[in-house]
Order: C-alpha cells, then structure tokens, then sequence
C-alpha cells in the first residue's frame, strides 16, 4: 500500500491561524451566498474597472521564522542609555503591569468602550487615570488620553482659542518647550491663521495673545513659578497652558496652584516603554467650566438601570460629530491602553512610592550637577527637577562621542551645551559614566540636598483614593487587574463585528517583539546609528505598503487615522502652495463622510463644501460635478471613502477621481475600509493622490479599549517632497512628536504582512467579502440590507436597516443592548445611517462564531416580531430590559417574560456566559451630573443606603 502524506501545512500562518473559516467551510457559505467559487464572488463584488493586475508576490514566514527575523533585526538596534530628555525618559515598567495589562489580549484586544455595559473595567482604569492627572496637574477634569505631548499642545492651543474672552488671533509658546512641540503647533496654527509668537516668558505681552504655553520644567531644565504670568494672562481675558510632567509634579508645585486653565503632557515615564517614539498616552486637564470645550473622551460617572454606580463616555458624542466642519479637533482615538499602564504605575506606587521615586531623580540630578560644578563646569539652571545644561564650548562634540563610548547619549543642545536628563533608571554607575566622559573621576557628592526653591516645593496632596492605596502586595494588584478585565468583553471572548473598525485577529507572534528591549528602550531622538533595526523595519514596510496601495511613498509619522487625514490634506495644501496655487482651499466631502473627515480639512484651513449621496448610498455624480465645477480654480481636494461609507463598491469612483483632477484637484481616498481592497485594487492605480492608512484596523494592530493606533499616508510621487519633516530629521509640516509616530508598533503590522505574505493579505480580504455576503445572505429576510452593490452584493460589511421597528417601540439601542445578553458586542450603532447597524464580521472570525452571532441577530428578531404581534409590550419586554445581568437573575422576578429567555438567548453560552456587571447605563443622568475622577468611596455608600 502506498504511504499518502497529508496535505496540509501547519506553518501557514494565514490559512491555519489568521483566516477563521477552513476550506470546507468557505464551500458552504459560498452555497448560501449563491456563488459557485470565492473568485466568482469577489467578481461579482469588485468591479472589474479596478481590479489590480499585478499579484501580491512575497513569500511568507511562518510564526518560529518570523520570530528569528524579528531577533535578526532587533540586534541591529543598539540600545544605550539615552539621557536625552526632550519629554522622553527611561522608565522601569511593573512585570505586574508588562505581563497582566500590555501582553494580555483581555486589555488590548478590546474595543473603545461606546458600549459602556460591557466595558466596565477599562473604564475604571481610565478613570484612575483621570483621577491621576487631575490630582497631579490640580485641575478638576481630565481627558482619557491625547496622542502625544506635541498633539495634546496644539490641541490646548485650539481649546484656548475657543475659550479666551481676548480677541487676538496671536499665542505664545514659551521657547522653552519640547523643539517637537513647538513645531506641531506651528503647523497646526498656520492654516487657521493663528500667528505664532515664540520667545522668552519674560517676554511676554498678555494683551497681544488668546494664549500662552509655558513648559514645566523647561526643555533644558528651568522651573520657574508661572503664577504672575498666568494672572497677566487673565488680566488680558488670554488662557494659560503648561506643558508639565506628571513625576515633576510629585515634588512641584502644581499648575492649578499657580492659576493655570489647562495643563497637558505626557505619562510615558510612568512604565511605558520608549518605543522609538510611542505609543504613549498624553494627557490634558482644565478647569471645570472649560470641560465641554475638552477635546478627546471623557470618562464619566452614571448609574445603571437598578440604580448602580456604572461608568460610560461622558459628553460622548464629541464635537467632531457634532460641530463636523467648523470643529476645531478631529480627535477619535485616544491611547487608552498606554494610559490604562500609566494609571496602574501610580496604582502599583501609590503616592509616596511616585513621590520616592520622584526623589532619588531629584536627588541624582543634583548630586551630578554639583559634582560637575565641583569641576569647573558651567551648569545651568539654578532650579531644576531632572534636567541640567552644561556648557562645553568647542569640546560639545567630543563629550558626546566619549559619553556614546561609554554607552550613554547626551543631549546636543546648540553650538556649545550638552543636555542631560536623569530618570527613573539612573543609578551610581550610570551617574559615573557621564562624569567620566566629561573627565571627571570624583565620585558625585552624597546627601539629599533639594535643588528647588522653597517656594516651589508643593503643598497639596495627592492620589488620596483608596485605589491607590492598595500597592503593598502584588498579589493584591493581580487581581485587581483580573477583576477589571472580567467585567469588560473583548475580542479574546468574541466577535466583535463592528463596521468600519475591522476588530480582526492579533497574533501572538506579532504582539511579542514590542516587549523586547532592543526594540522598546530606544529614545527616539537617539543617533541613527543606534536604531538600523527600527530603519529595516520602516523602510521594508513602506515598501510593502506601496505595493499594497500603488503609491510611491509613504510617511509613518500620524500616530492615528484621524492624524493621518490631517498630515494627508497638509500635503496637498503644501503641494498646492509651492505651485503658487495657495487659493486652493474647497474640499468636497460627501454627505456619509466619517465625522472627522470634514473637521480634519477645517483644521487643514479648507472650506468644505458637502456633496450630496444618491437613493442607493452611493455618490451623486451629478452634485459632485457641479460642485467641482463652481470651485474651479479654487478646488483643493475631495475627501472619499472606498469601498464607500455604506459597505459597497462604488462603480463611479474613477470618474471622482477624474472630475476632481479635471479641475486641479487632489483626491484624498480614506483607507478606513482597506480591509476590502488589499491584494484586489490598488488606491494609487484607480486615481487617488493619497490615503491614511488604518495600521489597527487592516494590519493587525490591536485598538487596545480605544488606542493605541497609527494612520501613516501613503501618496503619489508628485506629493512625495511635501509629507511631514521633523525638527530631528529636517523638514517642516510636523504632525507628530515622533519622527515616525509610535514607531514601536509599526512591528506588528510589519510582522502581520510577513507571516500573511502577499498571497494570504489577498486571501484575507476575500475572506471579509465572503463574510460579509455570508452575513447580509443569512439575515436578509429578518432585516433589510441597506446597501448593497449593482449585483446585489455587499463589500466588507453590510447595514442593517432597524429602523422599520420603530413602529413598534423598539430601537437600534434596545438590539445592541439584547446582543451583550447574547455574549456579543454590538456592530456600529447608527452610522452612516442614523438608526441602523453596520456588520463588520472581518476574516477572522470561524463560520462557527459568525454562525452564533446570526442565531443571536435572528432570535431578537423573533422577539421583535413577539412585539409587532402586540403579545408583549416593548417597554416589558427583554429588548427593553437588556442587558440582564446576575443581579437580575437572583432577584425578585416579575417580568413579562421568563428568566430563562431574558438570561439564557440561544446564542449565549451556557456554562461560560458572559454577565455583564451593570444593567443599562444612563447616559443622560451621567452628563447632568458629571463625575470625572474617581468619587469617594462614602459617595457609594449613601447612594447605596
């Protein structure tokens, strides 16, 4: 008998691990769909106009080759210990933390809690946050998080804009500030007319500006009191900011004490890793009566439906929604799952260990700057908290070569200083090293003498909460952790099929290299020399990415998608500029635009004119060649998203593309739904000039509960000379405070293409089109499909329309909320189309799990139908009262329907349900009374009496 080995390929990452359906059962959703082969589908999907030529061609690694890639490339990284500053420290992270929150796919495999019900834990670790920045900053509200430290600043600069009373259009930037900071202000100021005024705090005229920024301590270490600055500043209706650092502020006087009305900066050095850049969550605190002007989310304080404490997204839908054109932030990602690690450092610490570790800092810093002193040298300043200058004159070169020698990078600071910057992990021997590259062989002096004067020392407390109060044991924190993560529902629990937002597997193998410390402990301000790894990595993925979309080159510098909208229409508007074109400034935007799209082209100084979509969703030529026509010489770009808003291929998208160049226009293609494009068309070769791409949603990195995310833009050659510079790498147009965003995480998309290889990134996007048409084909007789093509298909997702059910009482919410009873997070509630939900199963998901979600969707149906027939009343039935959770299971029961059927719906799993831990969340009560940190205990216990 002849031996046959199996054919079958364990290592083939794409189709064993990535791809959820296995081939058999692709055939059999293929039968339901009504195609007789995958490629028919796709055929019948993608109009044969677009479709690429050219295959995508490289080989894949499997999972134990890519890891060995990943070492081969990270030894190429040499990770020294960089004493450079500028807003990034060496940090020691918590194993605790690294293991049971960055590593864990319960935190970062979780989606932005919009669904507060089934993110309960998430929302109280930012809320720790919150309550951390407002305690530190002493101002009574904060955000969930900013970007980074350059974003959250020229987000202040727009939020004071709004705010002041003053009638100046100038702002002051203290020269002090972070070089990277002050060049994203000044390119976010220059399209809004904003003039910029740089200089010295001494220098400064209250009555000129709406504003002023002020770093605290200053870029090359001053700590200076702002109180009498601040109160000039209001004597003249201006705002005050100070760019601050939240472990400075363990032993400084606090901004809100010196009058400030917003304070901004960074939490990378509270255990997040460097990254070559990020991701690291920024943070931003205000006044009270300036919270509704806040950019960002907002963690707030409600009650659910019995009455229980319950968190949720205050003031949720923020102004980008709201306002759209005329807002003045595009902000829709945060870095929640940095700022989750930020919050949990200061839990794991507690106030006195923040404050210790604040001290030995100090006290290090001190004891250097003496024994430099002590040596002839000339440090500056007087008052400082970890940073001093020293002056060298011609030898600045040598002493960063020698200090380089002795594995340390210093601060190159003008002609003739050296900057240094100690942190958490300076030590003797590192404190010795730097003296002797300046040849000095004493050993720094002893003692705990402070270097602040008195009257900047501070006297408020706190981090007073009991939360943070519980770090004497780790078994303590462990758990804590764990009993957060159970309460929230994320992708390591099920699907999460929300539209647009392509929650789609992270490997293992990709999230691990992030971790690694050649990778993880590089500054990004270190020599080039140091980081050939993180150059590999960049220059290969541009690589790929332009062989993925058919562009010529591509900027990894946006940290988000929203970012990368903006750094894209920045480009055309330096593109149209050097060709003395600058009254280019129209943008047509369909109507079904994302809500950022229209308040990105404001911040890009565009006017946006609104083009109108047809009966069928899709783009209405005519109004877009009209409009096109009445900009004429005016017209500066469009901003479309393909395939569209409404989940369909849209036949026309060429003959965009053609009317817009027609009239000296740029096309801006949003690649939020790259999902559907990769490996079948290619943006560059259907007529667009320029696209973000979303890294978190097509290429596999995790969104984290709501960030961390990256949107690089890849652009047509003629746009090439016009992408962001750096002030570290030469250009201007910076968008980011990194030279390449959150560099760190690029590896996992990196990673993601080169275990999928080009023939399995193909596969991948046709498996999420055949999900989708298996999904609409199941469902279509139980709820309308919104949209779909000329051939009766759908691209990634489908909308189903829910609104026929109004009728009878039941709303879009009342669905969601049913869904979580069935172990399910919600699709996209309500956009593009009010009143609708927006599937978006990815290729990811198993024929099983798509499969339970379809019994779920079918079983509220019937409960719809129960209401139609008037047998139950909508207010009483399950619909209504969902989601149930345990404590509706023990209590007394006397609804309309029974236990059984509100606790236990067909697709839920029996012996491993998921209960949420409140009941419905009461948005409006939370915005009537809004609760922003973490309240008292005893608040609970009254509400509980």
């Amino acid at each position: 008998m002849t031996y046959t080995p199996v054919a079958y390929d364990p290592y083939d990452f794409a189709n064993r691990r990535h791809i959820g359906p296995s081939p058999a059962e692709m055939e059999e959703m293929l039968k339901a769909v009504g195609a007789p082969t995958l490629e028919a589908l796709i055929d019948e999907t993608v109009p044969a106009s677009i479709r690429q030529a050219a295959a995508l061609d490289w080989a894949p690694l499997a999972e134990h080759e890519l890891l060995a890639k990943m070492r081969d490339v990270a030894a190429k990284n040499r990770v020294m210990t960089s004493l450079i500053g500028q807003g990034y420290h060496g940090t020691v992270t918590p194993p605790a933390i690294q293991r049971n929150i960055l590593e864990n796919p319960a935190w970062y495999t979780a989606y932005t809690p919009y669904q507060p019900e089934i993110a309960q834990g998430r929302l109280e670790a930012l809320l720790n946050f919150q309550t951390m920045v407002a305690d530190l900053t002493g101002l009574p509200v904060a955000n969930a998080s900013l970007l980074d430290e350059a974003t959250a600043a020229a987000e202040a600069m727009t939020m004071a804009e709004r705010s002041a009373k003053s009638k100046a259009r100038a702002f002051f930037v203290d020269a002090n500030c972070h070089p990277q900071t002050i060049a994203v202000i000044r390119t976010r100021a220059e399209p809004l007319g904003i003039e910029i005024i740089e200089g010295q705090p001494e220098a400064l005229d209250p009555e000129r500006v709406f504003g002023a920024i002020f770093q605290y301590p200053g870029t090359h270490g001053h700590v200076r009191d702002f109180t009498d600055a601040i109160a000039a500043l209001h004597a003249a209706k201006a705002v005050a900011v100070m760019a601050t650092d939240l472990l400075a502020l363990t032993m400084l006087k606090e901004p809100g004490a010196m009058g400030a009305d917003i304070a901004i900066g960074s939490s990378q050095r509270f255990g997040v890793p460097m990254g070559y850049g990020g991701p690291h969550a920024a943070f931003m605190s205000c006044r009270d009566e300036m919270k509704r002007a806040m950019p960002g989310r907002i963690v707030g304080v409600s009650i659910d439906a019995r009455g229980n404490k319950a968190y949720r997204l205050a003031l949720q839908t923020r102004e980008q929604h709201i306002r759209r054109e005329k807002a003045t932030s595009n902000v829709c990602t945060a870095q929640a799952l940095l700022a989750v690690m930020a919050g949990f450092y200061a839990v794991f610490h507690g106030p006195k260990g923040l404050r210790a570790i604040a001290e030995r800092v100090h006290f290090n810093t001190v004891r250097l700057a003496a024994a430099l002193r002590a040596a002839g040298a000339e440090v500056a300043p007087e008052a400082f908290f970890d940073t001093i200058t020293v002056k060298v004159g011609v030898g600045q070169a040598g002493i960063l070569a020698a200090a380089r020698h002795r594995g340390i990078n210093l601060r190159k600071v003008g002609r003739d200083r050296v900057g240094i910057s100690l942190d958490e992990t300076t030590d003797a021997d590192v404190i010795a090293r730097v003296l002797d590259a300046f040849g000095i062989h004493d050993p720094a002096p002893g003692g705990d003498t402070i270097g602040l004067p008195e009257g900047l020392w501070r006297q408020s407390d706190y981090l007073t909460h009991p939360v943070f109060h519980m770090n004497r044991a780790e078994s303590e924190m462990m758990r804590y952790m764990r009993r957060l993560s159970d309460r929230d529902l994320a992708l390591d629990r099920a699907m999460i099929p929300l539209g647009s937002c392509t929650m789609k597997l992270n490997a293992a193998a990709e999230m691990m290299p992030i971790t690694w410390p050649e990778f993880g402990s590089l500054h990004p301000f270190a020599p080039t020399d140091q980081a050939a790894g993180y150059a590999e990595v960049v220059a290969d993925l541009s690589a790929k990415l332009c062989e993925i979309t058919g562009y010529d080159a591509f900027s990894m510098q946006p940290n988000s998608g929203a970012q990368g909208e903006y750094a894209g229409l920045m480009t055309i508007h330096a593109y149209h500029k050097a060709r003395g074109e600058a009254q280019r400034k129209v943008c047509l935007i369909p109507v079904s635009a994302h809500g950022t799209n229209p308040a990105s082209a404001h911040m890009a100084g565009m006017e946006v004119v609104v083009v109108k979509s047809a009966p069928d969703g899709d783009i209405d030529l005519d109004d877009f060649r009209a409009r096109a026509a009445a900009a004429g010489d005016r017209l500066a770009a469009c901003m479309i998203t393909y395939p569209s808003t409404h989940g369909v291929f849209e036949e026309t998208v060429r003959e965009v593309c053609r009317i817009t160049h027609d009239h000296g226009g740029q096309v801006y293609l949003d690649g939020a739904n790259m999902n559907a494009l990769v490996g079948l068309v290619k943006p560059g070769e259907i007529g667009a000039d320029v696209s973000h791409l979303n890294l978190h949603k097509t290429f596999a990195i995790p969104h984290g509960g709501g960030g961390p995310g990256m949107g690089p833009i890849g652009v047509r050659a003629h746009l090439a000379p016009h992408l962001p510079g750096h002030p570290e790498t030469g250009g201007d147009g910076t968008v980011s405070a990194a030279p390449y965003g959150s560099a760190s995480i690029l590896l996992i998309s990196w990673a993601y293409c080169l275990m999928m290889g080009g023939a399995g990134l193909t596969q991948a996007t046709r498996v999420a089109i055949l999900n989708a048409n298996y999904i609409a084909s199941r469902l279509k007789g139980a709820y309308p499909i919104l949209f779909m093509g000329n051939r009766g298909r759908v691209a990634h997702e489908c909308i189903l329309d829910t609104r026929p059910f109004a009728a009878a009482g039941v709303t879009v919410d009342d669905i969601a909320k049913r869904l979580i009873d069935n172990g399910f997070h919600a699709p996209t509630m309500s956009w593009p189309v009010a009143g609708t939900l927006m599937v978006e199963p990815t290729e990811s998901e198993t024929k099983a799990e798509i499969d339970r979600f379809v019994t779920a969707m079918l079983a509220i149906r019937d409960e719809i139908a129960a209401v139609e027939r008037a047998e139950i009343a909508a207010a009483d039935s399950p619909l209504r009262h969902a989601p149930h959770t345990v404590e509706d299971l023990v209590a007394d029961w006397d609804r309309a329907y029974s236990r059984e059927q509100g606790c236990f719906p067909p697709a839920s799993f029996r012996v491993d349900k998921y209960w949420p831990p409140v009941g419905r969340v009461d948005n409006v009560y939370g915005d009537r009374n809004l609760v922003c940190t973490c309240p008292p205990v005893e608040v609970w216990a009254q509400a509980a009496e």
